[in-house]
This record gives structure tokens, sequence and C-alpha cells, in this order.
């Protein structure tokens, strides 16, 4: 139900003049204007009232002195210029409120061993290969803790391990062929 800043219809100051109240009479300001011509916005969206209406009431409403003057422009419609405060019938029950998405989630960390077995691996090639068993112990250590720990560094551990490999074949290769040749 909408209260009226110029209080209910009814008996008015002294319960002389019906319909007249105190406050009727009191002078409006500029934000009592704009809500009047809020409610009568609404009510010419809904089809409340025709265009020529509204034109005629938002003019009447702009030169308003008075809250009488602003009840009578308002009085055949649904709710007047101020919304009455909500009451309370039970318990409060908090609202929920949409949060903004959290902050994204910081990056991973990377495995330490799996870097060390990247290295490892790379360096076979100016080594010669002699790092290649360090370099497919560490990459398989890597392996193992990053899915132990949800770290990144899978693909570092396993191209650790692919140079490793390489490089332990290229030396049995070479014993093999020395020893059938040799």
């Amino acid at each position: 139900m909408a209260v009226q800043p110029w209080g209910e219809p009814g008996y008015g100051a002294g319960g002389r003049q019906p319909g007249v109240s105190a406050q009727s009479a009191m002078r409006a300001a500029n934000s009592d204007r704009e809500r009047t011509v809020d409610v009568l916005k609404a009510a010419y969206v809904e089809g409340r009232l025709s265009a020529e209406e509204y034109g005629d009431r938002f003019a009447a409403a702009s030169t308003a002195q008075t809250y009488g003057q602003l009840a009578q422009l308002v009085a055949d419609l649904p709710s007047g210029p101020m919304v009455a405060p909500m009451q309370v019938a039970g318990p409060v029950v908090p609202q929920t409120f949409l949060l903004p998405p959290p902050f994204p989630p910081p990056p991973r960390r990377t495995n330490a061993v799996a870097v060390t077995s990247l290295v490892l691996g790379l360096l076979c090639v100016p080594t010669g290969g002699i790092l290649g068993l360090p370099a497919v112990i560490t990459g398989h250590i890597g392996r193992r803790q990053v899915q132990e720990r949800n770290e990144e560094g899978d693909g570092m551990a396993v191209t650790g391990l692919v140079f490793g490999w390489l490089s332990i074949a290229f030396w049995v290769l070479v014993v093999m062929l020395g020893l059938a040749f040799g």
C-alpha cells in the first residue's frame, strides 16, 4: 500500500474537511515532484494513461507547489509518489547476494625435479650422453611428483626422459658394436 506524504484520505486538520490533511498544504520539494512524475511514467507505460493525459499531468506535476496538488495528480492511480516502508511480518530472512567471481587461482608451481630432468636431458647432447642416466632417474621422479602434488612440469620431465633414454640407447649401441667388431 502506498503512503502519501500528505497523509491518507480522511478528515484533515481539526477534523472539518474530508479528504484534506494538514500535510496537503505543505510545500513539495523537487524530489517529491520527481517521484510523482515517476508514478505517472509507470502508469503511462502500463497503459493506465493516454499520451495526452500523461502530458497534461506531467506539466501539472512540474508546476505543483504543494503535496495536495501532487496528490490530485495520482489519486486515481494504484500507487502514489512515495512507497511505504516494507512491513516485516515474521523473522527477517537474509537475502543472498550474487558475489563476483573469485580471483583466478594462482598458477600452479613448476616441479623442480622435472626442470632438472629437462636440463640433464638437454645436456646429454654436448656431454656425449654421460648425463643420460641421471636424466632418466630425475624424469621418473619428477613425473611422479607432478602427479602427486598437482604441479606443472610433466612435459619437461618427459623431454628429459626422452633425451636420457636416447643417450642410454646410443651408449648401449656403441658398446654392442664395440663388442661385435672389437
